[in-house]
Formats: structure tokens, C-alpha cells, sequence
């Protein structure tokens, strides 16, 4: 009833005491009021060692600085090894892990070449035009007449230069340099022809130019024989360029003509178990145990009977004598999905002879990505396969140099695959394509064309060292009966005894193999183990001593940015703040003022203020630091608000607003200094005109100043 009758009265509610806040509330999110107490704080808590002799030893300064010191030089040391062992984990160091297995193995693909390239009835006229041409060549350079051999009668020099270009010529001049130089005379190499002086003056060579004769050079070199050899290969090569195919008559790719006997794992081969195909060096191939073979060979027992063995017939009656000057075979051990580069990793066999190959597998597994510089499959490699096989280093270097081939040359070198709309080089259709091959393969041995870089290693490979042993074949004992059976069943001729035959076996020496692969040498976790053993050799503390820290940083730049928002505002805002804010009320009419704005009255029950009154509103106002409630002194301390009466705005002057960050001098001590900030801050913080009355706010107001 009583409030009821405060409110009918216009008096309001009477407002409830604000609660008294005690020592042990605390806000949610509460924060540190300098850096010294952050400070102290940490290292009265942390777990980290060492840390809580920086304040237990604060009335030492001696003690204090050697401890911070000791700290911070603990501190340096800590993060020093961190970055050795980030700087080690981030170079991706590899350890090599060596595994020994034992299982049956696939037996590998074998190629074996007979080292005659037959001469086709497609260009066989052209090639004995060509060895009567070497015949001259070489009776007018060494005086060497071959005409029973050959059968053929030497020429005149002019005719054979009319019809052959690029002539092998004898140059009384050492040895030019790999580049090209300026075409010599007509005179000055009829002069070199027969010139008086010693042997190690002179060399042999060919001439080479481009398209238009401007530069041309000497492919020359210090052995005739060598010299000889490349020039028939050079000429042989666009010979063969003619041919739609290269592949051999079907009557001269037939196994029995090379081959009298094969077996494996004492089983005799049959047609599917190899493939053939035509090298232009090495002649006919075969390859057994290939990828096309339906089941491949596997082999469950070491040794020599469970291996492959071979008879071989290395006759030469149709040699050519100036292409090939090796008898034997020539034999290479690869993977199924390999192919048979026969330059690179074969080798020859000697006529006569039991050659007995042991073999022994081995696998390396290497890492890629950032641990090595390999790939699994060669997609990521910016060569064209041209041979369409699984991946391998030198594939794709051949497929390297044959793209640059046809890019630099305008045709394909044919040795090498031959891609679509594509043609093999053949100095009628390309009469400089000499000059550019041999620029070219300069280029490419000082990788200048930059596929050793290009074509990077496979990050899986498959490789098989090989041991031989060698031993006569047939004996002395024997060879007359083996002659004999060789004779009456595969037509061999017994006059070319011991020179004609051959006999192959390779086998597997053991059944264990060797698997080499890569493996991170500092993983994650080991990284993780070598920090926590630094952290703990340094600090002493785990895992959550590093959170202790982030909590700290994180303290300490709050912290800062509440000091620096705190300056920004008393800077930029306070000054003007309580001026403006009376300037708007001293021109706001009274009619538009809040209820809690009471009118000038003597008393409580007196009437509104007449016209005369609300003049004194006009009145500019003092500063909004001394507008405010006059109440007297007894009043502040009375329960009842009814009692406030203001007959006009008063000035403060028991009182005056301090400001946050204005210093207070002590007046009874730390805790008067305290008291006194508080209260400064609190009047900081009042609006900027309060109007007493009987509204609610300024009821507030007046409470909270008495408290």
C-alpha cells in the first residue's frame, strides 16, 4: 500500500539497495591488472623449472639476475636445437632398409641376337654398290686391294663421288674441334688425298654441311677403322630408311637357323614361349620369356638344370664384313615389361664356348615426393613414351633425343621408334639430316638438351646381376660325335667346327633375393620425441608447460591492447564528452524531457513550475562535471528519497570527478589510495548531467554517490 501511494504521488518505486559485491565473486572472464602481476602469477604457478626463482628471489637482485639469465640463456639453447632438428626433419633424409626373401621367382625375359644383319632382297643391290665403294675407298687411303674378297673392280674416284655423296677422305690437319667450321677447297682435299707425311699427322672423315652449304664440318677420327666403320654405318642407315619395313624376309627370321636346342627347367621350348624382332645392328632377335608369353617360366629350385639352356649357331656365311666385325651372339637379361636395349646391357658370347650365366635378383624401392627425385610411372614426366612399355630411365631418354630428332632434323632417327606422320632420315629426302645428328648427339652427350634432367629415375626398379663362367665346348673328345649329330639333324656344316656353335645357360644362383627400399629417416613422430626430449632436457616440463606459455602470450597481449583502447579513450573521448552533453540538455525544452527530470519546486507537493521557471533552463549550465544533486550532507545517509528537494541545479564541492587515469595522492594509506581510484572511476563513468527529482535514476544516482 505504501508503494502504491509513492507511485500515485509521482514519487515511483522506492528503489532496492544495490547488492554489495563480496571478495570471493568473480567475473567469467577476468584479467590481470598489469604486467607485474601477470608476471608474478605465471611464475608462482607454472610448471616450467626455474621459472618461480625469478620473484621468490625479487629482494636478491643478485640471485634474480643470474636466475634470469640462467633462464633465458636455457630458453636460447631450447630453441636452437628445435631448429637443428626442423632444419633435419624438413631435409627429408632417407635411411636404406635391406631385406633379404626367399620364394620362386619369375624367371626373367631373355633376348639373344645373332649379330648378322642379313642382307635383304629389298636392298641388296644397293649394298654391294656400297661395299665396292668401301673397296675403292680403302685401296686409295691404305693401298688395300679386297677385290677377291669382295668381287667387285675399283672405280674411278670421280665416279664413285658422283654417286655417293658425303666421300671418306684423308685430312693432313689434326684433329678439329667438335664444332663446325668453314667447307675446305676442292683443291686442298685433293691434296690430302696422297700426302708425304707420317701417320700421326693425318686422319679420316667425311665431310658434313647444312642445307645451304653455309658451315660445314669434318666428322673425322684418329683409327681408320673406326673411321671406315661409321662411314658404311652413316650410308647403311639411309639404306635402310627406304624400306617400309625393316623386318627381314619370313624365310630368314626362322628359329632353326640361329638356335638348334632349348630347354628350360628340362622342358623343351616351343614357338610361344619367345618373339622375334630385327635390330638394324645386331640383326635377328629373339626373345624368350617375354611379355607375350602366355604362362610365364617360373623357377621353384636353383641351378643349372633348372634354368634355360641354349645351342647357338654362330656361322658367318653371310656376314657383312664391314658392318659387323664380331662373331658370336650377343645376349641380354631384362623384365618382362622391359625393353631390350642391346647397346646398353648386353654382352656377347664367344663362338666355341659354354657360357654359364648365374643370376641374382634384386629390387630397390625408392621414396618419392619430397624424399627423392623419382617417379612411379613416368606420367609426371614431360616425355612422350615412344616404345610403349612400362617406364624406365633410358627409355625415356631414347624418347627424349628422338622428339629432339624430329623437332631439330625434320625426320626420325632409325634406331629408334618411329611416331606417327613421321619419316626416317634418308639424305635423298633430307640432305642435311648428317650435319644435324651429329651436332645433335654432341648436344645430347654434354646434356645440353637437357634430358638426363628431364627424365628422372623410376621409383621401382628390377635389376639382376649376372656372374659368368666359361668353359670349351664342345672337348676335344666329344666334338666329333656332337659335330656329327649336329650335322644330320639341323644341317651343320662340320668343316666350321668348333667356330660355328655356341652353347648359353642362365640360371638363378639362389632363390633369395635382395630388397633394398627407402624409408624416412625422421618422421613426425620421431620429430615430436626429439622436441619433447629438448623441452625436458632444457625446462623440465611436458606438453602442457607449452600451453602455460600460450596462455601467458595470450595474457600479456590483451593486456596491451586494453592499456592501449584505455589511453585511446581518455584521449579522443572524455574531454568532451560532459561539455556536449549539457550543451543538448541546456537546449532541450522542458516539455520534451524525461519523466525522471523533475521541475524546479521548493517542495514536494508545490505545483509545476510556471513559465518563469522553465526560463532557467536556458541558462547555459556549468561543466557536466559539477551538474549533479546538492543533497546535504544528512540526506546522503536517509532511506527515504522523498525527503530531496532542489530549488535550482547546485554545484558540487563536497566532491569532484577524478579521472581513471588521474593519479590520487594516499591519503590514509594503500587502502585509502585504492578507495579513493575506485571512486574516481565510478564518478568517471556517471552520466553527464543528473537532475534530482524524484525519478528513479536519479534516485540511483544519489545512492550509489553516498555509497
Amino acid at each position: 500500500m505504501k508503494g502504491q501511494q509513492r507511485e500515485e504521488q509521482g514519487l515511483g518505486p522506492e528503489p532496492a539497495a544495490p547488492p554489495q559485491p563480496t571478495e570471493e565473486e568473480e567475473a567469467l572472464i577476468e584479467f590481470h591488472r598489469s604486467y607485474r602481476d601477470l608476471f608474478q602469477f605465471f611464475c608462482n604457478n607454472t610448471t616450467i623449472h626455474g621459472a618461480i626463482r625469478l620473484v621468490c628471489s625479487q629482494h636478491n637482485r643478485m640471485k634474480t639476475a643470474f636466475w634470469a639469465v640462467l633462464w633465458l640463456c636455457a630458453f636460447g639453447m631450447m630453441y636452437w636445437q628445435f631448429g637443428q632438428l626442423f632444419g633435419e626433419y624438413f631435409s627429408y633424409p632417407v635411411s636404406l632398409n635391406i631385406n633379404l626373401n626367399s620364394d620362386k621367382l619369375v624367371f626373367p625375359a631373355v633376348t639373344i641376337c645373332n649379330l648378322n644383319p642379313y642382307r635383304y632382297t629389298q636392298i641388296k643391290e644397293e649394298l654391294e654398290e656400297l661395299d665396292r665403294i668401301t673397296e675403292q675407298t680403302l685401296y686409295d687411303l691404305y693401298k688395300y686391294n679386297s677385290s677377291n674378297t669382295l668381287g667387285a673392280q675399283p672405280r674411278g674416284r670421280r665416279d664413285l663421288r658422283e654417286t655417293w655423296p658425303h666421300p671418306l677422305e684423308r685430312l693432313a690437319v689434326p684433329a678439329p674441334p667438335s664444332r663446325a667450321r668453314p667447307a675446305r677447297s676442292a683443291a686442298s682435299i685433293v691434296r690430302d688425298n696422297n700426302p708425304q707425311v707420317n701417320w700421326k699427322d693425318w686422319k679420316i672423315g667425311f665431310q658434313l654441311c647444312n642445307q645451304n652449304k653455309s658451315d660445314c664440318f669434318y666428322q673425322t677420327y684418329s683409327s681408320g677403322v673406326d673411321a671406315v666403320r661409321e662411314w658404311y654405318r652413316f650410308h647403311y642407315i639411309n639404306i635402310l630408311s627406304r624400306l617400309g619395313d625393316t623386318s627381314p624376309s619370313p624365310g630368314e627370321d626362322m628359329l632353326d637357323n640361329f638356335i638348334f636346342a632349348c630347354r628350360f627347367n628340362q622342358a623343351s621350348c616351343n614357338q610361344a614361349n619367345y618373339s622375334h624382332f630385327h635390330h638394324p645392328m645386331y640383326g635377328n632377335c629373339y626373345t624368350f620369356n617375354g611379355k607375350n608369353n602366355s604362362n610365364l617360366w617360373m623357377s621353384s629350385m636353383p641351378g643349372i638344370k633348372n634354368g634355360l639352356s641354349l645351342t647357338l649357331r654362330t656361322e658367318q656365311n653371310d656376314f657383312i664384313p664391314l658392318l659387323s666385325t664380331v662373331t658370336g651372339a650377343r645376349v641380354m637379361v631384362h623384365g618382362q615389361d622391359e625393353p631390350a636395349f642391346m647397346d646398353d646391357g648386353g654382352f656377347n658370347l664367344r663362338p666355341g664356348v659354354e657360357t654359364s650365366i648365374s643370376m641374382r635378383k634384386e629390387a630397390l624401392d625408392r621414396l618419392g615426393g619430397n624424399y627423392g627425385d623419382c617417379t612411379k610411372n613416368g606420367s609426371d614426366v614431360p616425355v612422350e613414351n615412344l616404345y610403349l612399355s612400362k617406364y624406365t630411365q633410358q627409355v625415356c631418354i631414347r624418347s627424349c633425343f628422338q622428339e629432339n630428332m624430329i623437332k631439330e632434323c625434320g625426320c626420325a632417327y632409325i634406331f629408334y621408334p618411329l611416331p606417327k606422320n613421321v619419316e626416317f632420315c634418308d639424305y635423298r629426302k633430307h640432305n642435311s639430316w648428317g650435319y644435324c645428328y651429329y651436332k645433335l648427339q654432341d648436344a645430347f652427350s654434354s646434356d645440353r638438351l637437357g634430358c638426363f634432367t628431364k627424365c628422372r629415375k623410376p621409383c621401382s626398379v628390377t635389376g639382376y646381376k649376372l656372374s659368368a663362367g666359361y668353359s670349351r665346348w664342345p672337348s676335344v673328345t666329344s666334338q666329333d660325335w656332337i659335330f656329327r649329330m649336329l650335322s644330320r639333324q639341323n644341317n651343320y656344316t662340320i668343316s666350321n667346327k668348333r667356330n660355328g656353335v655356341a652353347k648359353l645357360n642362365i640360371f638363378f644362383k639362389e632363390l633369395k633375393y635382395k630388397t633394398n627400399s627407402e624409408s624416412p629417416s625422421v618422421t613426425m613422430v620421431t620429430l615430436l620425441s626429439n622436441l619433447g626430449s629438448q623441452w625436458s632436457l632444457w625446462f623440465g616440463s611436458s606438453v602442457l608447460s607449452v600451453v602455460e606459455m600460450a596462455e601467458f602470450v595470450f595474457d600479456l597481449l590483451v593486456i596491451t591492447f586494453l592499456m592501449l583502447l584505455r589511453r585511446f579513450r581518455s584521449r579522443y573521448w572524455s574531454p568532451g564528452r560532459g561539455g556536449r552533453g549539457a550543451q543538448e540538455v541546456a537546449s532541450t525544452p522542458a516539455s520534451s524531457l524525461p519523466s525522471h527530470f523533475c521541475p524546479y519546486s521548493t517542495s514536494l507537493s508545490s505545483p509545476p513550475p510556471g513559465p518563469a521557471t522553465f526560463s532557467a533552463l536556458t541558462a547555459p549550465p556549468p561543466a557536466y562535471a559539477t551538474l549533479g544533486p546538492c543533497p546535504s550532507p544528512s540526506s546522503l545517509v536517509r532511506t527515504d528519497y522523498s525527503a530531496y528537494t532542489l530549488e535550482e541545479p547546485c554545484v558540487r564541492r563536497s566532491v569532484s570527478p577524478i579521472h581513471p587515469r588521474q593519479a590520487l595522492p594516499p591519503v590514509g594509506g594503500d587502502q585509502a589510495w585504492q578507495d579513493e581510484r575506485k571512486f574516481g572511476d565510478f564518478l568517471s563513468e556517471l552520466p553527464h548531467c543528473l537532475w534530482c527529482g524524484g525519478g528513479k535514476q536519479g534516485g540511483q544516482g544519489a545512492t550509489e554517490i553516498a555509497q
